[in-house]
């Protein structure tokens, strides 16, 4: 069982239940739905198969849905695509229409007014390029700088335009209305940049009474690198979405923003998730580049919580292939981290509260007792998040009778959860710790768990206790 978590973004793809059972079986930990292409429809016939595959394989695969937000994508096209040729002209219109090589419309068609002469459009992340020749009330007509094919809903972005447009707009609003209805476990916020974004979503989910679902920030401009340290303390995770921020950001400055950032998530104890074109040429070739490999493997190796597959699993080929090989990607890597170096990492920023102190020593103890697994029961998650920021070198097994606790902590590094009955005696703890230690992983006799938590489990707020078990 790796400790980075896999998502997978569900589309035609991988919508069967078939491919979505082999996906699960394989090491998915969390289905994603792009709002920006999936209709309700489509998000809830796939919510109710994960769900029905989670009740019949005892998985715990949780859903996460991600939001529109301010971002500008190209409308529908006639066929869904069309070929656009360097040299020729096309136009970007206001009015909402079904686009082909000539024109197309915008999802946001009010930013054509800030939009000036020889400006750079980049679409589909920056696969295709146009430059603005001539400017009227109604369109842009540019000229095609490079061949391409655009289809329905690709991301449109302009070169240094700023626009005074709220946050949520009226759609995401509906969006995560749409969210609390179908209970999912976590939001992922498109174009967020800064921390009042984050809050204005809160806002919202307190008014529909859920405290429940995750709030995972996407990092795609420089705004939100300027905020990021903001943005961190008021969501429960990162997203580095390097598509987007490739095009808003020099290429080249990516790998070191993503190093950053995984750094101070993990030193904050917040979710970090590397997206986009980690495997992207297996969406046509059964194989992945050497490039592909190393770039997963080195996200393994900063401490990254989970990695994200996109155009893989929606539109690729080969959808379960690309995900078994990203799991043998990521165990293979796995096994040359320096787990006391991320650990010395995380203790250098620890606070000295009772729960940190106590979870150090955990960690500490595993590495050195070569411990198999860490066994936390726990209410809220807090305990399990706490451990799994000290990075131990053996799995976190976490109990709760809380099935949204489960679901909070599926994309936490070496996190393994589990629903249990009501915990209320010490002694059933460890009896329960210890036979599910044994059921989850392949143990033997004289192997040692660590068992840690608070107890009384509904009445503590911290944790107070450690247990080394010899089985």
């Amino acid at each position: 069982m790796n400790k980075i978590k896999i998502i997978a973004t569900i589309g035609p793809s991988s919508a069967d239940k078939k491919v979505l059972k082999e996906l699960m079986l394989n090491g998915m930990d969390v289905v994603r739905l792009n709002l920006s292409h999936a209709d309700y429809k489509f998000c809830m016939e796939i919510i109710d198969k994960v769900r029905e595959l989670n009740k019949e394989l005892g998985t715990n695969v949780a859903i996460m849905l991600d939001t529109v937000g301010p971002e500008i994508r190209t409308g529908r096209f006639v066929n869904g695509k069309a070929k656009l040729t360097a040299g020729e002209m096309v136009k970007i219109v206001k009015e909402e229409i079904l686009g082909d090589k000539n024109a197309f419309s915008i999802s946001i068609p009010e930013a054509i007014d800030g939009v000036k002469h020889n400006t750079i459009i980049k679409l589909d992340d920056g696969k295709i390029e146009l430059s603005v020749v001539e400017k009227t009330e109604d369109y842009l007509l540019c000229k095609i700088l490079n061949d391409g094919i655009i289809s329905d809903f690709k991301s449109v972005n302009f070169e240094y335009l700023k626009m005074n447009i709220p946050f949520i707009s009226k759609k995401d609003r509906e969006d995560i209305k749409f969210a609390h209805m179908m209970n999912v476990d976590f939001l992922a916020l498109s174009f967020v940049s800064s921390s009042e974004d984050i809050l204005e979503v809160n806002d919202l989910l307190i008014e529909l009474e859920n405290d429940h679902i995750g709030i995972i920030a996407k990092i795609e401009n420089e705004k939100a690198i300027e905020g990021i340290d903001e943005i961190i303390k008021v969501s429960d995770g990162i997203m580095i979405a390097r598509g987007d921020l490739g095009v808003e950001i020099p290429v080249e400055r990516i790998p070191g923003v993503q190093k950053a950032i995984i750094k101070k998530c993990h030193l904050n104890g917040k979710i970090s998730i590397v997206a986009t074109e980690l495997l992207s040429s297996m969406e046509k070739t059964p194989r992945p580049t050497r490039a592909e490999v190393s770039d997963i493997a080195n996200a393994v190796l900063d401490g990254v919580d989970a990695v994200m597959l996109s155009g893989e699993t929606t539109i690729g080929e080969y959808p379960v292939l690309t995900l078994q090989t990203m799991e043998k990607i990521i165990k293979s890597a796995e096994g040359n981290v320096d787990y006391l170096d991320l650990l010395d990492r995380a203790i250098r920023s620890e606070k000295e509260d009772i729960t940190g102190l106590i979870a150090h020593s955990v960690a500490d103890c595993a590495y050195r007792l070569k411990a198999k697994a860490i066994v936390v029961p726990t209410m809220s998650g807090y305990t399990a998040r706490k451990m799994s920021r000290f990075r131990p070198s053996c799995p976190i097994i976490a109990l709760s009778p809380n099935p949204e606790t489960v679901k909070s902590l599926t994309l936490n590094f070496g996190v393994l959860a589990y629903q249990v009955d009501e915990l209320n005696s010490f002694d059933k703890i460890i009896k329960i710790a210890k036979a599910k230690a044994v059921e989850i992983l392949d143990l033997n006799q004289n192997d040692k768990i660590i068992i840690t938590g608070g107890y009384p489990l509904k009445e503590v707020k911290h944790t107070n206790f450690m247990k080394i078990e010899e089985l």
